[in-house]
């Protein structure tokens, strides 16, 4: 089979090598977690009697649901179907937007919304008007900044798919304006955007922006740019991957926590595998793609950690059951490290608190795949950025 445009830019060998195996896993590794229409909320890791692991599914998730049909409709049909167990991206999108009519959240709505751009199903209006109302219920306040970045996604995918329009550019409008205001002062994107103090986020922690804070947005401010010409859109995107990138970890590690002030890391671990292997490489790509900088280097070294981490020597591929483990991370359950760092930094940003890494290795391994791992994994190597017309 053709090495795939995305995969072939990091050129020959390791880590590119590992990639056609991991596409391969994320399609054996989708099925067992698609049940009666709509997939688990994870696959949480079992140990068998004589030691080795079984996963086994556990609840349900709207949103896994849609990010999924995002990456299996990277794939041609018949791919498609083996992901799926016979079904195809937009039966899936299809049978989200019939649940729209109970979905409240706009990270869900939005993720939906989403999905039925890009796989052209016909009541994409449907789902519009959904999101539409969400909407304006969360605008005056606090919002989730992944939220409003799936959002802004959704409105771009929606406007390639159905061409421009005085309301849908009304709407691109005021969620790009949301999602640039969340960088008026600050280096990198806190947790929510709006007030800074609300309900959302504790007072301690209402500077620190997560990893997932940081990329969603990235990705969607660069389809803005490749969409409609956005210089301000394409300037806040490249200093969000700046700055991640001159944070990241000497063996690869995409780093969770940052103080979103300075780009300072608050707290390094978990390390997730979607991260290295999906979620900054997609954003990334969509980066470079839309005419920013290549940072094909530090996506290389983060899909090298997938195999060559330094922390311990324990896989987090599993081959056999045809998935990721989660993340590596301390073993830390209350995540005190988090808190107090976070606490810290509030009032010092330079605050390390370096003893607690003695205190709290980083060699617990999170045994469980969630579908969206696996969906984004399809996603951030197979899709084929869009063009504006």
């Amino acid at each position: 089979m053709t090495q795939h445009r995305r995969i072939a830019l990091l050129g020959p060998g390791a880590p590119a090598g590992l990639l056609p195996a991991m596409v391969d896993l994320a399609v054996r590794g989708l099925p067992p977690g698609y049940v009666d229409g709509e997939f688990v909320f994870t696959r949480r890791g079992v140990r068998r009697p004589d030691g080795t692991w079984d996963a086994v599914a556990e609840g349900r998730s709207v949103r896994y649901s849609a990010i999924v049909a995002l990456g299996v409709a990277t794939l041609p049909q018949e791919r498609q179907r083996a992901a799926l167990a016979g079904d195809t991206a937009v039966d899936l999108a299809g049978r989200l937007v019939e649940r729209l009519p109970g979905v409240r959240g706009l990270g869900d709505a939005a993720l939906i919304c989403w999905a039925a751009a890009e796989t052209g199903h016909p009541r994409l209006d449907e789902a519009l008007r959904h999101l539409a109302g969400i909407d304006r219920l969360a605008s005056p306040g606090q919002v989730y900044t992944v939220e409003a970045a799936w959002e802004l996604a959704a409105l771009v995918a929606a406007r390639t798919t159905l061409g421009a329009s005085s309301e849908l550019d009304g709407r691109l409008e005021r969620a790009r304006a949301r999602l640039l205001g969340g960088l008026a002062s600050d280096r990198l994107y806190r947790h929510v955007l709006g007030p800074s103090s609300g309900p959302l986020v504790p007072w301690y922690r209402a500077h620190v922006g997560c990893f997932a804070d940081q990329v969603y947005p990235l990705q969607a401010l660069a389809r803005l740019h490749a969409a409609v010409g956005d210089a301000d859109a394409l300037a806040a995107a490249e200093q969000v991957a700046a700055g991640i990138c001159a944070a990241q970890g000497a063996e690869g590690q995409w780093w969770w926590h940052y103080d979103a002030r300075t780009g300072a890391v608050v707290e390094g671990y978990p390390v997730y595998s979607v991260h290295q292997l999906a979620m900054a490489p997609m954003a990334l790509l969509d980066l470079a793609d839309a005419g920013g900088t290549a940072y094909l280097d530090e996506i290389g070294e983060g899909v090298r950690w997938m195999s060559e981490r330094p922390e311990s020597g324990e896989p987090l591929i599993d081959e056999g059951l045809s998935l990721t483990w989660r993340k590596a991370a301390r073993a830390d359950p209350r995540k005190l490290v988090r808190g107090l760092r976070a606490v810290a930094t509030r009032t010092r940003p330079a605050a390390r608190l370096a003893t607690l890494d003695r205190f709290y290795p980083p060699v617990a391994v999170d045994r469980e795949c969630r579908p969206y791992e696996l969906g984004w994994l399809l996603y951030a190597w197979l899709f084929e950025f869009p063009r504006p017309s």
